[in-house]
Formats: C-alpha cells, sequence, structure tokens
C-alpha cells in the first residue's frame, strides 16, 4: 500500500481493535484466538494457494461457536467498508487542501471552454438539465437501520479523530466512543426477525434524505456556484436551479408486491409531505434566530409594514404555515379528514419568501449573509419541495389486462384478454375519447381488480406534485400504455401523468421502437405526451433472459432507435435507466454509464433508479454524497453537450455477432442444459435466501416456478454468494472467443479504447471477474453437489477461466484489474476475511439440509449471507 493508504490502514487496524476487544470482553480470550486463528489459515491459504487447514479449522467448530464467527467476520467487513467510506472523504479533503483535486464540474467546464462554448451556453445547458435519482426498496440492502445509525456514527468518530492537532485527552474521548458504538453493534443481532413493510422502506429511504442528502445539497450548490463563477463568469446560479431531484419507488412499487397496497401508496405520499414540512420547520427555525437585522429594502419593507425585525416576520410567517402543514399531515395520516385550506402544497409561496428576504440582504450590502443559511435553504426549497421525493407507480402490464377484462366481461363485451391487438387499441381509444364513465357504479369485482382500481383512485385523490410517472412493467404493446391512460381517466386524475412503458425482455427491447411509433401515430396520444416521451430500459430482466453481452448490446439498440424516433417527431425523449448494483443488472460508476450511452440520448434529461444497498454507498455520507452529484451533474453536462460519436459500422456488426453468439450460449446452458436447475439450486444457497428477511418483496413472481420465475435479485445474490459471478459473464467467454479467432483481436482492443459503450462493458466486467474466485465455488459444489451433476460444475468453471484470460489477452494486462488499483487492492485486503464465510457457508448449507430445523445453523447461514454481500460491497 502506498503512503496514501496509510490513513485507511490505521483506521481498519482502530476499528480491528475495537471489535476483537468486544468480542473478547464478552467471549473471552479463547474465543478471540479461535478467530485469529481462523483469519489467519485464511491469510495462508491465499498466499499458498492451499485453504485444506482452514476448511478443517472451520469444520471442526463448536456449534456454540458457529454463530459467533459468523457474526465476528461480517462485523469486520462492515466495519472495513466504513473505514474505506470514509477514507475516500478523507483522500478527496486531502486532495483539496492540497490543491490537487480536480472537481469533475470545474474539469469539464474547462474542456468546454476549450471547445469554444460560451457561459451562456453552459448555464443554459444547467438550467435545462433535469435528473431524477429514483430511490428504489430492492431487497439487497442487507444491513439493518439500527445498524446503519450506528455505522454514520462511527463515521462521526472517525471524522473526529481525523485533525492534525487533536488532543490526547481529545483522542481517547473519541476512540473511546468508538469502542462503545462497536460494542452496540456486536450486541445488536445484524438479521432483522421479520421482513421490512413497504413503508418501513420508505421510512429508511427518507433517512438517508434526512440524514444526509438535506445536507448535501446546499453543499453540492455551493460547488456547482462556485465552479460555474471560477470557469463561466456566473457571479450566482438562478435561485429556482434544480439539476437535480430525487423521486422514489417505496411503497409505489407493486409489481410482484400484494404488500404494497393504494393504502401503503397514499400513506408514504402523506409520510413524504410530513417529514418535508418537519424539515423545513427545523431549519426556519434556526434561520429566525439568526435573522436580527432591521435593514432592508422596499419590497420587504411593503410586504411587512412598519415591523421592527422584518426578516423574523417574514421566517414566522412561513414557520406558522409550516406548522400548520405538518399538523396537517399527520392528521391525514391518522385518517382524518381534514381541510387543505392554507396548507403549503407547494413550495412556491417558501421560494418567493425566501427569495424576497434574499435580495434584500444583497440590495442592503448583507450579501455574506444572502448566501449563507437563507441560500443554503433555498436551494433545499427548490430541490425537495413540499413533497420530499415524487412517488411513482409500478404495476405489472398483465394486472391492467385482468381489470379490463373483468370490466369487459361485467358488460357482457366479451374478454378483453382473448382481443388481439387492434381490438384493444379500437376499444381503448373509443373510451378515452367518450364522455361517459366506463367503470360500473354497483360492481364487486375480484381482490386483484378492486386493489387496481384502488391504486388509481389514489392518484386521483392525491396532488400532482406528490406523484412521478405511472411505470408499466413488461410493456409489449401499445395497448398496455393506452389501458393505463384510460383507468386514469376513467378514475378521475385531473393530470396528464408520465405513463412510461418499461422494455425488459431483449424482445421487448427490440420491439420498443415500433410500439412507441405506433402510440405516435395516434393523435389522441400525441396530444396526451405534450411533446414529452419517457420509456424506461430494464436491466435485470433482460440479462437474466439473454445473458449479459446480448442484454447490453439490445439496451443500447433500443436507446439508438428512441432517440431516432423521437428527434424524427420532435418529441424530447427521457430515458430511465433502471439500473441495479451489480453488472448483472446494469450496475456500476453511473458518470462512466452515462457516458457510455448512444450519443444523443441523453439530451439533459435522464432517470436512473438507485437501488438497494448502493444509495447508502452513494448517498449515505454527505461529503460523498456531494461528490455522487457532481458526478452526475458533470456527466449529463458532458454527454448533452459533447456527445460521443457514433460507433463505426464495424464495431456495430462485430456486437451484432457477439451479442448474437453469447445470447446462443447463455441460453444454451441456462434454458437448454437439463442439469441447470438442479445445479443452481445444489451449490447456491438460492433456497435458503428465501428465508433471509431482507425486503417486503417476496423472492420469486411464482412460487412455483423455475429460474425464469425467479426476480433477477436473489437470482445475481445467490451466484455471487458462491462467487461464481454467472450473470455477469456466461455468453461473453463464447462471443469474446469467436471473435478473437476470427482475426478481431486488434480491432477489440480498438474498441475498448475509442468506443465509451464497449469500454464500459469491458471494463465492468473485468471488474466482476476479479471478485470470481471458481477454488470457492468448486468446494461449494464438493461439498454440496451430487456426482451426476458435477460436470456441469466442471463445464462453467472452464468458461470463467476463458472468459479471464480474453479479457486480460483484450486489455494487455497481466492481471484483472489491473488499471483499477483501487479496486484491485480493496478486494485483495477483503478476501482473507470473506473466504472464511464462504466455506463456513458451504458447511452450513451441507448441514442445513440434513436438519432444516437446527436454529443456530440457520441464523448462523444468514449472518455469512450477509457478511459476503456486504464484504463483496454489493448483493443483487
Amino acid at each position: 500500500m502506498t503512503d496514501r493508504q496509510a490513513s485507511l490502514r490505521e483506521n481498519v487496524r482502530l476499528l480491528g481493535d475495537c471489535l476483537g476487544e468486544t468480542m473478547s470482553n464478552h467471549l473471552g480470550e479463547r474465543f478471540l484466538d479461535t478467530v485469529e486463528n481462523i483469519r489467519q489459515l485464511s491469510k495462508e491459504g491465499r498466499q499458498s494457494g492451499d485453504s485444506s487447514a482452514l476448511i478443517k479449522a472451520l469444520e471442526n467448530l463448536d456449534d456454540q461457536d458457529i454463530v459467533p464467527v459468523a457474526r465476528a467476520f461480517n462485523q469486520f467487513l462492515n466495519l472495513s467498508n466504513l473505514a474505506e467510506q470514509y477514507h475516500r472523504v478523507h483522500r478527496r479533503r486531502s486532495n483539496e487542501s492540497l490543491g490537487i483535486y480536480k472537481n469533475p464540474i470545474g474539469d469539464l467546464l474547462v474542456r468546454l471552454k476549450e471547445q469554444n462554448f460560451t457561459s451562456e451556453q453552459m448555464v443554459e445547458a444547467l438550467r435545462g438539465q433535469a435528473i431524477d435519482l429514483v430511490l428504489t426498496a430492492h431487497p439487497t440492502e442487507v444491513v439493518r437501520r439500527s445498524l446503519i445509525r450506528k455505522y454514520d456514527n462511527i463515521s462521526t468518530e472517525l471524522e473526529a479523530l481525523d485533525k492534525d492537532n487533536i488532543l490526547p485527552l481529545e483522542h481517547e474521548k473519541h476512540v473511546r466512543r468508538l469502542k462503545e458504538i462497536i460494542t452496540q453493534a456486536w450486541h445488536t443481532d445484524e438479521i432483522r426477525e421479520q421482513r421490512p413493510t413497504p413503508v418501513d422502506e420508505a421510512k429508511w429511504g427518507f433517512a438517508v434524505i434526512e440524514q444526509s442528502l438535506w445536507e448535501a445539497v446546499p453543499h453540492f450548490f455551493r460547488q456547482l456556484d462556485e465552479q460555474f463563477k471560477q470557469h463561466a463568469e456566473q457571479e450566482r446560479l438562478p435561485l429556482d436551479l434544480a439539476p437535480i431531484r430525487f423521486a422514489t419507488w417505496m411503497g409505489g412499487d407493486r409489481d410482484g408486491n400484494p404488500n404494497v397496497t393504494h393504502t401503503v401508496t397514499q400513506e408514504v405520499v402523506l409520510l413524504a409531505r410530513w417529514m418535508a414540512a418537519d424539515l423545513y420547520l427545523k431549519d426556519l427555525t434556526a434561520l429566525r434566530a439568526e435573522f436580527s437585522m432591521t435593514q432592508c429594502n422596499d419590497a420587504l419593507r411593503e410586504r411587512v409594514g412598519d415591523s421592527a425585525q422584518p426578516y423574523r416576520e417574514v421566517v414566522r410567517s412561513l414557520e406558522r404555515k409550516m406548522e400548520k402543514t405538518k399538523v396537517w399531515a399527520k392528521a391525514k395520516l391518522d385518517g382524518q379528514s381534514v381541510s387543505d385550506e392554507g396548507i403549503m402544497l407547494d413550495n412556491k409561496e417558501l421560494m418567493d419568501d425566501l427569495s424576497l428576504c434574499y435580495q434584500s440582504l444583497l440590495d442592503c450590502g448583507m450579501k455574506v449573509i444572502a448566501n449563507g443559511s437563507v441560500l443554503d435553504l433555498i436551494r433545499r426549497a427548490a430541490t425537495f419541495g413540499m413533497t420530499l421525493v415524487r412517488l411513482d407507480v409500478r404495476q405489472d402490464a398483465s394486472k391492467h389486462i385482468e381489470t379490463l377484462s373483468a370490466i369487459t366481461r361485467f358488460y357482457g363485451l366479451g374478454d378483453y384478454a382473448e382481443w388481439d391487438e387492434a381490438s384493444r387499441q379500437a376499444f381503448l381509444l373509443a373510451e378515452l375519447n367518450s364522455k361517459r364513465p366506463l367503470l360500473p357504479k354497483d360492481w364487486s369485482p375480484d381482490p386483484m381488480v378492486a386493489e387496481v382500481l384502488e391504486t388509481f383512485k389514489t392518484i386521483a385523490s392525491g396532488y400532482q406534485n406528490s406523484f412521478g410517472s405511472y411505470v408499466i412493467s413488461m410493456a409489449s404493446a401499445p395497448s398496455d400504455v393506452l389501458a393505463v391512460a384510460l383507468l386514469l381517466k376513467e378514475s378521475g386524475v385531473r393530470f396528464n401523468m408520465r405513463i412510461v412503458p418499461l422494455f425488459e425482455t431483449l424482445a421487448d427491447l427490440d420491439n420498443a421502437e415500433p410500439i412507441i411509433e405506433q402510440l405516435f401515430s395516434l393523435p389522441w396520444y400525441k396530444a396526451y405526451i405534450n411533446g414529452h416521451q419517457e420509456v424506461m430500459i430494464g436491466y435485470s430482466d433482460s440479462a437474466k433472459d439473454a445473458g449479459q453481452i446480448a442484454a447490453t448490446w439490445g439496451q443500447y439498440r433500443a436507446q439508438e432507435a428512441l432517440t431516432r424516433l423521437c428527434k424524427k417527431h420532435s418529441i424530447h425523449l427521457t430515458l430511465f435507466h433502471g439500473r441495479g448494483g451489480t453488472v448483472g443488472r446494469g450496475g456500476g460508476p453511473a458518470h462512466v454509464a452515462i457516458l457510455s450511452q448512444p450519443p444523443g440520448s441523453v439530451k439533459g434529461s435522464i432517470r436512473v433508479t438507485e437501488q438497494g444497498e448502493m444509495i447508502r454507498f452513494k448517498f449515505g455520507i454527505p461529503d460523498i454524497a456531494v461528490r455522487s452529484l457532481e458526478l452526475y451533474c458533470s456527466a449529463v453536462l458532458e454527454a448533452s453537450l459533447i456527445p460521443s460519436e457514433s460507433p463505426q459500422e464495424e464495431w456495430r456488426a462485430l456486437m451484432d455477432e457477439m451479442a448474437e453468439e453469447g445470447m446462443n450460449q447463455y441460453r444454451s446452458i441456462v434454458r437448454g442444459h437439463e442439469d441447470f436447475v438442479p445445479y443452481f439450486r445444489t451449490i447456491t444457497p438460492e433456497q435458503e435466501l428465501a428465508k433471509l428477511p431482507l425486503g417486503s418483496r417476496p423472492a420469486r413472481r411464482r412460487s412455483d416456478g423455475g429460474v425464469e420465475s425467479l426476480r433477477a435479485i436473489p437470482w445475481i445474490f445467490a451466484w455471487m454468494q458462491i462467487r461464481m459471478m454467472l450473470p455477469a459473464w456466461l455468453g461473453a467467454e463464447s462471443a469474446l472467443q469467436q471473435s478473437v479467432e476470427s482475426g478481431n483481436l486488434e480491432r477489440l482492443r480498438e474498441m475498448h479504447k475509442k468506443w465509451p459503450f464497449f469500454g464500459a462493458y469491458l471494463d465492468m466486467l473485468d471488474m466482476v471477474l476479479a471478485k470470481a474466485e471458481p477454488d470457492i465455488a468448486e468446494y461449494y459444489e464438493k461439498r454440496l453437489v451430487p456426482d451426476e451433476l458435477r460436470g456441469l460444475g466442471h463445464l462453467l468453471r472452464r468458461k470463467l477461466n476463458q472468459v479471464r484470460e480474453l479479457v486480460k489477452e483484450i486489455k494487455q494486462q497481466e492481471r484483472l484489474i489491473e488499471d483499477n488499483k483501487t479496486i484491485r487492492q480493496s478486494i485483495d485486503v477483503r478476501n482473507p476475511y470473506i473466504d472464511p464465510l464462504h466455506y463456513l457457508q458451504a458447511e452450513l448449507l451441507h448441514r442445513s439440509r440434513i436438519d432444516g430445523d437446527n436454529v443456530a445453523v440457520n441464523k448462523a447461514l444468514m449472518i455469512t449471507m450477509a457478511g459476503i454481500a456486504s464484504g463483496m460491497q454489493n448483493t443483487g
């Protein structure tokens, strides 16, 4: 490690020592020696390539030691994550103080100026920017909320210790506090007893806003102001600027989750308003205490009359209204019917009054005060509004079909589900243009249909600014979009809610352009969208359907086609990227992903899901959140103003060939190999994963289905647990091999260097392959898989080794991710702590399958799953 890593090394050692002392105090020196011996054997096993001594030590563990040993390594990996996360903050601050930190926005503005962009063009592009970060509660966050709070407190203590001139007494105080928090964490059960409810998940999302983003957003704007002042001669960016906003699926995503009902959606929308009012109220109270100034401009004087304290007068009025809004939201949450008269339903009054104070302070020579707390509050009001987040609603297309079928059968019109596409469209358009109501008055549909209709009524009874998009999962025809439009209309929704088809399978991605083109040919639809079309691209299911290489190329082609189509029709396209945390679900560095999109597809607007544990990694600490927001903002600005060039035709042709070969190979194994499903079920903890109370959503769409019914998240989670990472690479080995054998090696190298799309794909593949461990997967097989299925395991490991060699050959490197030393080092440091959890998990799976009722074994098994997920720094 370099000297730059010294502080990280020191923090890891400090946290490890505190954990060791905690374990010794609780379970004695003998237990600590056992853990240390296992750690040492793991390290030696890595160095020698022989882990037999480690495996023997784990197999010999007493039943009473299984759970605490699993917990020890799990806790250490969580603490390592914390140290690494804080190190990113430390490194940025150090670089800033040394004057060597490159702000991504400032760096971009310099490049834009070199390409003769004017300051006006840059500011105009920023003004038109619309980035929506959509927080989702996919069941990937394995760390409990009560532990996350403790980890936040540990980060606070690490920051306090990170001072050059800290006094010995102060140092001792913070170390003592660290020991206290780590002891609390050790004595807290890391596995939830029950699954969180959708409302719990929403509260977790709001907590990230309250504890980090609320502070980060004004800091992000200060950096933005500073960079534009320095590089674009812009004194102050507009007060109503909001290039990044937040939305959520928590409480709105009912696709495959029967726990998300219309009452949950209603509750979450109101909770968001209550939380927004509560946060503003705290800020306004603090602002009133500071606003003792008496001099003001004519506009403010006209507003407050002869008040001796003009600024406090305005803030006090806002406080009263905000308090009333908070009380109103609570009453609504309690089920009371209360009027919304005098309630702050949008941010207009808040923005107007704060801007009035801001301008007065500037006019009266108090620029320093104007650019302090009041400006921060204006930035928050512009970004979060009075709703904190906008709630998307998501439902499967089949549920709308079932609802319309129930209606047509009730009227004796036949069964909508059995009609062809032309008949469906004719019916829907006729009803959309009809003035009479469609929904029967005296009708008792079955519970599923009733719930679908109640969801639409919930939207109708709410406020427009509470909701974002209505996303249709598994959309495959224009009628899927028109069906939602009709149900919105018939439920009394008085605004044109964005209706967003989500194209998920490879076939649906290929059909996206003709589907949208058909919609554009309908005058009713063209009028409804008013020049703006949003389309969601599914990453998880397309990769599970066709393999990663085919899916990645399918997503790129679909975006290209949609971009061309919308340009032809003069319609602004916003692409909504349903990315996950892992490569198998489209994950990876956001700025790299944005810059690798097809040229012209970003155009100032983008929506991206931030899922599960990635929310905490990117936004959990204010300093890191600021960095994440800067990266998003600069990448969208760059992709909009200086998009990459279109790929050469030879590159496209080669990608077509590789995608076809990759898909055929992937499907021949996942769908075509008779041993695949039993092998997958036996070698991975897929069946046991259902016991882990991660999220409110069931792991399967259907309880009786095979791999096709398994959600993408547990599908990837299961392969990650045994370090095969199969969803991210299977098919690529054949695709790349065929291409190299056809004499395309130099062309592949050229594509990697010059085509952002292929460069991002290959670098992400490189990273995920560096995390794969065929030897560990082989041990799971040896312990769990019957002899007759092992031939498939041998084939898969051969393919894994093949793709690793190919990536190294194309990138011309000796080791995987040689060009990313930070990640390489992170993986190398973690492996000795993750290895014992893998070998222990395989042993526990063996025991659990013999005796499914062994409480200690099942608990330890869940802890190993959580620990491996933490160590790998992503789950599904």
